[in-house]
């Protein structure tokens, strides 16, 4: 079975890469851009109509707000920007916001911004995707029929794309990527000087339509409430700053400084096509309505429902480049193409993210392990079910969807910065030299105002977008929390209760019976308990066994192994693909072959469990091996069973079952007896 499922599995997605590989996979600046920033880069297609459409509510009087939200929207870039230039020159480990987070502010705070940034890493995908739909369905009618299926499609065909690595999918991306940002500067370079030098009178497809207000008048405190509230879908723009501090490791080195160079030009690229957007809506007159059907009005009449809603950008396009001309057709090809591409940011944090979390024991250890490509595949199938999952509910609608999007980004933005002002108070508290303390209090300062001015952006789009959508993505929050917490709690409980002890117990006392090859990962109650085991069957040969999937991990054996004077020699297998299954198979193979008339009998230490679902966090790498070494001849396979304490639970709910008396069975009881004696007559 494992032969049949490789051949199409190396097919979709490529040859096993060793280990000592992994530097060969680390990119280069020209490639991290649009891998970590194509989210940030691409939000400019949807982010300036998100403004106008809000502003739209007060009429086409409120436009001239515009500019003005654009300029505070780059204030809060510049800031974002900045201050994350400090988080990856102080933690460049790649644990971002959570582990500036859980370092500086503790382990819930941690968890806070971590429940955030799955979160919103899971909507990026749903809400990049299904706007690259609607922007290709406005061409392609077939998709607009098929929406949810076609953007599933693209979650599949991207899953298996980042499945291959994130270098090779960087590069797959790195072009459409780059066309996009070179057409939309030469968009506004051009729009600049037809409107300027030539005096050119560009107008947009909509410029000749009215807009009927929907709360004509407003003015006080509804119109501060109204631009606030525009100034946070603005703030999508943002969305995907924070993947580059949480993407460090996978930069070549100097690994801080590159990633410190690609957030400024992205930062600065970002901006400039937001601010130049906007600059040309206003200079051709486009006009956007959230129900065009009936808030558009030309000639006096509103369009009605076939009136179909170009995006900005394509509108800007379509008056700077000329509806059908070339330009305009190859940048609406990179504009659909690059916000399908836009996911991709969410695909490369979201698995990091797992892996670190995974590593803390907030999330199964699946997720820390690396595929066969060098990418964390289990994190990166996860994010894809997640997104697909939320695509179908919401019926791949982007302007239902992003109601859900930017409450995450600013939980995570504000904890983050928040804890950046507490490190450098404390290295401040033990630093002597002037000039060091110099560029710390400057850091601090940037970190704190970015902490005060998140905080307060966080405050109003919880204010603005609570009741349109917002609550759902503070839902999902909170069930990551709780998860994790509960998965953290489970793991500890078990790490405790099978924590080797400093004297002898009745683990490592001889059983009353045999054995020949154990399996040990580490040196705990389990693995003692199936040594003391083996050692009954005075076998002719007595090893433990154990893969070399992680460095430190394995040093960590040998280490407790001789302090221990354990008297089994343990042999260590090389495993350069980080599997655990084949090195094994290939060894007790091997022994087979040796002495074909010799049993080898292999011990596996295990957990027994009380629940269903503390299954799906142990034993899966012996389940693997049992599998696959009962169908090798000559091989017996035993299980050393471990009783955890929630096992012993459930053995205490059978019993009860056993003994539980059913409602109603006294009464059945004479009613067969009954059945049984002659009828009255």
């Amino acid at each position: 079975m494992s032969k049949l499922t490789d051949v199409p599995k190396r097919i979709l997605i490529g040859r096993a890469l060793r280990s000592d590989r992994l530097g060969e996979t680390l990119l280069p600046k020209r490639v991290a851009l649009p891998v970590f920033a194509s989210d940030p880069l691409s939000s400019v297609a949807y982010a300036p109509g998100e403004v106008l459409l809000v502003l739209s509510i007060a009429g086409l009087s409120a436009y001239h707000f515009s500019p003005w939200i654009a300029v505070a929207v780059v204030v809060l870039m510049f800031t974002v920007v900045a201050s994350y230039r400090q988080n990856v020159h102080a933690y460049p480990s790649g644990g971002g916001d959570y582990e500036v987070a859980t370092t500086n502010l503790g382990s819930k705070a941690g968890l806070t911004v971590a429940s955030a940034l799955l979160v919103d890493y899971v909507l990026t995908v749903a809400v990049s995707i299904s706007s690259g739909i609607e922007n290709l369905g406005s061409a392609v009618p077939f998709v607009v029929e098929n929406k949810v299926a076609c953007a599933i499609g693209v979650i599949v065909l991207l899953t298996l794309m980042n499945l291959r690595g994130v270098k090779e999918s960087g590069t797959l991306f790195a072009i459409p990527t780059y066309v996009f940002v070179a057409g939309v500067f030469l968009m506004i370079v051009w729009g600049a000087f037809r409107g300027v030098v030539l005096g050119d009178d560009m107008r947009a497809p909509t410029a000749d339509f009215e807009i009927k207000p929907k709360h004509p008048g407003l003015a006080g405190f509804a119109l501060v409430f109204l631009l606030l509230r525009a100034f946070s879908s603005g703030c999508a723009a943002l969305t995907g700053v924070e993947a580059i501090s949480n993407g460090v490791p996978a930069f070549r080195k100097p690994k801080s400084r590159n990633a410190a160079t690609t957030l400024a030009m992205m930062g600065l690229l970002a901006v400039t096509m937001f601010c130049g957007i906007i600059g040309l809506a206003m200079a051709t007159d486009v006009r956007m309505a959230e129900n065009p059907a009936k808030d558009l009005i030309h000639d006096g009449a509103p369009l009605g429902p076939d009136y179909v809603q170009d995006p900005v950008i394509s509108q800007v396009a379509e008056a700077v480049f000329g509806h059908g001309s070339l330009l305009f057709i190859v940048l609406a090809a990179a504009t659909a193409l690059v916000l399908f591409l836009a996911a991709n940011t969410a695909y490369n944090g979201f698995p990091l993210l797992g892996s670190i979390l995974a590593q803390d024991r907030y999330l199964p250890r699946q997720l820390h392990t690396r595929g066969d490509r060098l990418a964390f595949s289990n994190g990166i199938v996860l994010l894809a079910g997640a997104a697909g999952l939320l695509v179908w509910v919401y019926g791949a609608d982007s302007t239902r969807l992003i109601q859900l999007y930017i409450v995450g980004v600013f939980v995570s933005f504000t904890l983050s910065q928040t804890g950046m002002v507490r490190h450098w108070n404390r290295l401040l508290g033990a630093e002597k030299d002037p000039a060091a303390r110099r560029r710390m209090v400057r850091s601090r300062a940037i970190n704190a105002f970015g902490a005060f001015f998140t905080g307060l952006v966080l405050v109003v789009v919880l204010l603005t977008k609570f009741t349109h959508g917002a609550w759902v993505a503070l839902l999902g929050m909170c069930i990551f929390y709780a998860t994790m917490t509960a998965i953290r709690r489970h793991y500890d409980r078990v790490a405790e209760e099978i924590a080797a002890p400093g004297t002898p117990t009745d683990d490592s006392v001889r059983p009353s019976r045999v054995h020949s090859v154990v399996l040990v990962s580490k040196v705990h109650r389990p693995a003692l308990r199936a040594l003391a085991y083996a050692k009954l069957l005075r076998s002719d040969t007595l090893e433990a066994l154990s893969v070399n999937v992680d460095a430190e991990e394995t040093r960590a054996l040998r280490d407790e192994w001789e302090r221990r004077d354990i008297d089994v020699p343990l042999k260590v297998l090389d495993s350069p693909y980080r599997e655990v299954t084949r090195p094994v198979i290939e060894y007790v193979k091997s022994l087979r072959a040796q002495s074909p008339r010799d049993v080898v009998s292999v011990i596996i230490p295990e957990y027994v469990v009380g629940h269903w679902y503390e299954h799906f966090l142990h034993n899966q790498s012996a389940l693997r091996l049992k599998g696959r070494l009962l169908f090798t001849p000559g091989v017996m396979v035993t299980s050393v069973p471990y009783q955890l304490e929630s096992s012993e639970a459930a053995k205490l709910r059978a019993r009860k079952r056993q003994d539980w008396t059913a409602p109603g069975s006294v009464r059945r009881g004479p009613a067969e007896r009954a059945k049984d004696s002659s009828p009255r007559t």
